[in-house]
């Protein structure tokens, strides 16, 4: 449990005095409420974040700097009678309570103003009245007020609320449109019949509902409704009976399995429990991760029951280390190796890796199966690769040399020696061809991640680009290595998976993913299935160079597809996207661009609207949805969670 006192004063001084807010009497009164008692009990880890927190009837809770930037633009002082228009949990009006003699709140949702009255009375807040009311309006016949504050965004000022006004009384409220960037303004009455006005900045907030303000929605969004009416509703994730649901995609020559989070264990289990169906009932032998190539050989190597390589390092021990290092990928892989005992070699399923990442291990390998292969060839490769040796532990130092240069230090080299390993290629099944396609993926790997790192610097998108294109490309190297006939199995994050044509990814920032690009090379032979959660734990970093924590997830936010499944009210579900599954109705409604959570190593609640969300399309993104509304974070293996390196930056996806 976080130390809340702490997080308060912190609060105070990094977001409120840090930005300017300097009345004295304004900080004490943060410091003295207790925010965390006006939150959701779900969001009381978040309740100092720098940002709004959604509370019940579809509102949120301001945030802290903007609650205290109103009240200052207001001039509260000792003595003063406050209006408050859209009172929400009560905290604002409990900050007033502190300066003010006295506050009155109106909220127009009754259930809102009833606990926020409770929540008042209860914490001591005897200054403050909580009325159920239209807020646009004010409450004429109790001004004049020295202060008028307004929580929800009007079209105008209304004149209702400048008329009860004392002289030189002021009113601070967001004008705008609903769902766009407003405008805070400050009015001051200067005379029975005089106001002067003045922009205070870009806000959001919730629309002013009422008759000086925007009307009433109409209707509940049917949307979760719909989902619940076509949502399949899942066995559990233990029974055999839960893999059978997905029989329909194993058909499917690539079944891409994706996941909303990096640390999320029913995530894991059910990628499991589908790939060991896939595997037993439909003919699929590979099983491709979004994991470095050498590190997940260490690991191919133990379930097809192949000898260890001399020297060789052991699996997955760089940052993130909990993303394949723990007990559901562990229970999995255990089963994978006895599946495969007592099988013929070319009938056992194996695990590969397709990124892009640990450049040191891949050089090792190339030249660890040319001294046994060519000794000859090992000799070239390594005056070839002697030009990225040295930067083989820090291959991002390499990247911001190379930039700095103008040119590709090492490029020939890496280049040269893919070449000569594909010219090489033998069309076998065997044992021995297994390494020549661990040696030819390594040598890819070397030459991608030469480039990789060149161009980390130069641009988000290019990189993003050449690292799935590296991912896509590795895919299909091994389904061409072991026939026309092979199938395959992809673990990767909904950012991966999920077909960038339709998000924000593609649409916006001109990105390509393995999703989009197996689609086009393989059509309705790729199916894509992506994996939702409304709130629970998850085990994540708070950056790159702090160590794994478990972490709580914040509910979804309000309109979001997460939002639209948690509303369904069905706990866990597959929703089947395809054209020739889904009803039109849901479709038609699933086709409005919505935001969608994407969380990976890194997570940051407290800018979890800007760092998580991206608008995409869903019917369109994927083949299939998996939901499941609460979930729990990944159980690391025994072992010290490592912090990242430069290596993987900037990339937590």
């Amino acid at each position: 449990m976080p130390d809340l006192a702490a997080l308060r004063e912190r609060m105070v001084e990094e977001q409120l005095r840090g930005r300017g807010i300097a009345d004295r009497r304004l900080l004490d009164a943060f410091r003295a409420v207790p925010r965390e008692l006006f939150v959701p009990e779900a969001e009381r880890d978040f309740a100092y974040a720098d940002g709004p927190l959604p509370i019940a009837a579809g509102q949120t809770i301001s945030q802290p700097y903007i609650v205290a930037l109103m009240i200052e633009a207001a001039r509260v002082r000792p003595g003063a009678r406050v209006l408050e228009i859209g009172a929400g949990s009560g905290y604002a009006a409990a900050v007033l309570s502190r300066i003010a003699d006295q506050v009155v709140a109106v909220e127009r949702h009754a259930e809102l103003a009833a606990a926020a009255r409770e929540r008042l009375a209860a914490l001591g807040y005897g200054n403050v009245r909580v009325v159920a009311a239209d807020g646009s309006a004010g409450l004429p016949d109790e001004g004049p007020f020295e202060a008028i504050l307004a929580a929800a965004s009007g079209r105008h000022v209304p004149q209702a609320l400048v008329d009860q006004l004392a002289v030189g009384g002021i009113l601070v409220m967001p004008l705008g449109e609903p769902d766009t960037v407003q405008t805070l303004v400050k009015v001051t009455r200067t005379s029975e019949t005089d106001t002067e006005r003045e922009d205070l900045g870009p806000v959001r907030f919730v629309p002013l509902i009422g008759e000086e303000g925007w009307r009433e929605p109409a209707g509940a969004d049917p949307l979760p409704a719909l989902i619940a009416a076509a949502a399949e509703p899942l066995p559990d994730l233990a029974s055999a009976a839960f893999g059978a649901v997905f029989d329909r995609f194993g058909d499917a020559r690539v079944v891409l399995l994706g996941e909303a989070s990096h640390g999320t264990s029913e995530f894991y289990r059910a990628r499991a429990a589908i790939t060991r169906r896939l595997i037993e009932e439909h003919g699929f032998s590979i099983v491709a991760v979004e994991a470095d190539w050498p590190d997940a050989a260490t690991i191919d190597r133990y379930v097809r029951h192949r000898a260890r390589r001399e020297g060789e390092d052991a699996a997955f021990e760089r940052f993130p280390t909990w993303m394949w290092r723990n007990e559901e990928v562990d229970a999995f892989i255990r089963w994978l190796r006895r599946r495969n005992e007592g099988r013929a070699y070319e009938a056992m399923a194996g695990f590969y890796g397709l990124d892009l990442y640990n450049l040191g291990g891949s050089i090792r390998a190339v030249l660890d199966f040319l001294a046994e292969a060519d000794p000859e060839a090992a000799k070239l490769a390594k005056r070839r690769y002697a030009c990225l040796a040295p930067w083989s532990r820090d291959p991002a130092a390499y990247g911001r040399l190379a930039i700095s240069e103008g040119y590709g230090r090492c490029e020939a080299g890496a280049v040269q020696m893919l070449k000569a390993l594909l010219d090489r290629r033998m069309d076998c099944l065997g044992e021995e061809c297994d390494e020549w396609l661990d040696a030819a993926a390594n040598a890819r790997l070397i030459a991608n991640a030469e480039r990789y790192y060149r161009v980390m610097y130069e641009g988000a998108a290019e990189s993003w680009n050449l690292r799935d294109t590296h991912m896509f490309e590795t895919l299909c190297q091994i389904l061409d290595a072991k026939g026309p006939g092979a199938k395959a199995v992809v673990w990767a994050h909904n950012s991966h998976v999920g077909n960038a044509r339709f998000t924000e990814m593609g649409e916006v920032r001109e990105e390509v993913n393995i999703g989009q690009l197996a689609k086009q090379k393989f059509g309705e032979q790729a199916r894509l299935i992506g994996f939702g959660t409304h709130t629970g734990t998850v085990a994540a970093a708070d950056d790159w160079d702090e160590p794994m924590a478990v972490k709580q997830v914040r509910p979804s936010l309000p309109d979001s597809y997460e939002r639209m499944c948690h509303d369904a009210g069905v706990p866990r579900f597959l929703l089947d996207l395809r054209q020739e599954r889904i009803p039109a109705e849901l479709e038609q409604a699933l086709m409005r661009p919505r935001l969608e959570r994407f969380i990976g190593v890194i997570y940051r609640p407290e800018t979890e609207r800007w760092s998580h969300y991206a608008e995409a399309t869903l019917p369109r993104q994927f083949d299939a949805w998996v939901w499941f509304d609460e979930t729990e974070a990944v159980r690391p293996l025994a072992g010290e969670q490592r912090p990242g390196d430069d290596a993987t930056y900037p990339f937590g996806l």
